[in-house]
């Protein structure tokens, strides 16, 4: 398969399953981890969304079993801007880090209540491809005068 975009070196562009395959881990886990009383598994999800922040595609295990398993299979899908899965990844980060800090101070309803916005918005952007953090990415853009163009993407490799 011949692909337009490196998905480990082309970080400016990401192919737009990608992050969906990521939002359905993330959003199915933290689900599970809610229902079955186990806030640690939110913890170890935000730690696999600060690796994969941090490190890069390559370390987000999601991302990796996207690129090397199904991206084959199914073929590349269309190109998209990554600084809006990038943002949302982050509020998830934060959610699930705050979430995983309430279980450990004994506030278990806000933890689990946290536990399931992630779950909630995560599942939602990976049934629907509508993703709230995406959305207020671009929305942050406008308010603050920086340019956003999300497609086409200029200059995004063919």
């Amino acid at each position: 398969m011949r692909r337009r975009a490196d998905p480990y070196r082309d970080t400016s562009v990401i192919d737009a399953r990608a992050p969906r395959v990521n939002q359905a881990v993330i959003g199915a886990l933290s689900l599970v981890a809610v229902a079955g009383g186990w806030w640690w598994l939110l913890g170890l999800l935000a730690l696999q969304l600060a690796v994969g922040l941090t490190l890069g595609r390559r370390f987000c295990l999601a991302c990796a079993f996207y690129f090397e398993v199904l991206q084959p299979r199914f073929g590349e899908g269309p190109l998209e801007d990554a600084r809006p899965p990038r943002a949302a990844n982050l509020v998830g980060l934060v959610v699930l880090a705050a979430a995983t800090a309430a279980y450990l101070s004994g506030v278990t309803w806000l933890g689990a209540a946290l536990g399931l916005l992630v779950a909630g918005l995560a599942l939602l952007a990976a049934g629907t491809g509508f993703c709230t953090g995406c959305e207020a990415y671009k929305l942050l853009c406008r308010v603050t005068g920086r340019p956003f163009v999300s497609c086409p993407i200029p200059g995004a490799p063919r």
